[in-house]
């Protein structure tokens, strides 16, 4: 699987006087099992890249390629795109609607044209896939608790077997257990069903401990894309964008400024905990 995308602006209201470009030129490849981080401040282009990945919106130049194929192309198949990258919007639950949670979740697969026995199989194993046990199968999903219909609009995404999980702050409005429980997910998800994730969040703590790529977007451009140790680096850039680095980042930036040598570039709590005790035992 990959995604690419090639000199890719999109501009909107054109034609209305009010024209405001949301992306310039973005040059992009997505590799197959990546786990990447999206980030930046509001306005920055970042949902309106997610929604040109599975053909929801559609830029206004430049191309987009899935495994090769230009996706603006004339018999190019967009349904079928729409389910190999499945979308999951801030807030997913709101878009809950069945009177029961497998009857939402099989509202996906049958959308894609499958027969009723594969849409059922489907569907269960998305929920197992997330934790949903069968004595909630028929259940209201509105009877449940937030990080259960979180979990239960993801599974409808999952439904349709995508080869691209792209989530937009799907962690917004949980409290810490609900946002262990999705982060927990996705790395079970991109762990051992080798799902490609994309994760929009301003956690850079999040980003920093399950992402293992980083792109930074700043009013529509692409202006960062690395590893996470090397992204995290450039402390002062992101914070001139609105944006920071992860706590323990932060705490090592600032212990070198106070004159304190760490050699290495800390970007987890733990891994920070450690550097700062190997200096501490130097010292005594």
């Amino acid at each position: 699987m990959s995604i690419e995308l090639k000199n890719v602006n999109y501009i909107y209201g054109v034609g209305s006087g009010q024209e405001k470009q949301a992306l310039k030129n973005i040059n992009l490849k997505i590799g197959d099992g990546e786990f990447i981080g999206l980030v930046g401040h509001t306005g920055s282009g970042k949902s309106t890249l997610t929604q040109l990945l599975n053909g929801l919106e559609r830029a206004s130049s430049g191309e987009i390629y899935y495994n090769g194929q230009n996706i603006y192309e004339k018999n190019f198949n967009m349904r079928e795109l729409r389910g190999k990258v499945g979308l999951v919007f801030q807030y997913p639950e709101h878009q809950l609607f069945e009177t029961s949670v497998i009857a939402d979740v099989q509202f996906g697969p049958k959308n894609l044209g499958l027969d009723n026995l594969e849409v059922e199989l489907r569907s269960y194993e998305a929920l197992k896939l997330v934790g949903i046990g069968e004595e909630l199968i028929d259940t209201s999903p509105f009877a449940l608790s937030g990080g259960q219909k979180r979990r239960v609009a993801i599974a409808g995404v999952l439904a349709m077997q995508p080869e691209v999980l792209v989530l937009d702050e799907p962690m917004a409005g949980l409290d810490p257990a609900g946002r262990d429980e999705i982060l927990s997910l996705l790395k079970d998800l991109h762990q051992k069903k080798n799902i490609t994730i994309i994760l929009v969040s301003h956690s850079m703590d999040d980003i920093a401990e399950y992402a293992d790529r980083v792109l930074v977007m700043n009013h529509g451009e692409l202006v960062l894309d690395g590893k996470p140790r090397d992204i995290f680096q450039y402390q002062d850039e992101l914070e001139k964008i609105g944006l920071g680095v992860p706590q323990a980042s932060g705490v090592i930036h600032s212990l070198r400024k106070a004159g304190i040598h760490i050699d290495k570039e800390c970007i987890t709590a733990e891994e920070a905990a450690q550097a700062i005790a190997s200096v501490l035992l130097e010292k005594m």
